[in-house]
């Protein structure tokens, strides 16, 4: 799988409610630019074993086919693409959760929130 064949795609941990939450809002306001897949989805795990490093479930990941920005380096390009971006994604997204309800207590919440602005990388794919 190549991903200059699949990006711009977004990766997130589709066994967290506020992940999914999150995942939803991006679906929303890209209408169609950017595929979604979860880490724990077939196509998420190709993503990662490929593309990403062992830190790759820690945060959610932002793949522009030249680079993947993980967590708030993510957060810009993400922006932009959804803002200025034309092209629609070329493949379907993958839109699932699988979440418990420990994932919801509000420890959990607060938990994946502040990782969001503590867990940052840049991963160049060319």
């Amino acid at each position: 799988m190549e991903i200059q064949e699949i990006s711009p795609v977004v990766i997130y941990d589709n066994a967290c409610h506020l992940c999914a939450k999150f995942a939803s809002a991006v679906n929303f306001f890209a209408r169609g630019k950017i595929a979604l897949v979860g880490h724990y989805s077939e196509t998420g795990e190709k993503l990662r074993k490929q593309y990403l490093d062992s830190s790759a479930t820690d945060m959610f990941w932002f793949i522009d086919g030249k680079n993947a920005y993980g967590g708030r380096a993510a957060l810009l390009p993400l922006i932009g693409e959804i803002l200025f971006s034309k092209k629609r994604a070329p493949i379907q997204t993958i839109f699932e959760e699988t979440c418990d309800a420990g994932c919801k207590a509000p420890n959990a919440v607060f938990v994946r929130s502040a990782s969001l602005l503590t867990h940052s990388k840049k991963i160049k794919i060319n």
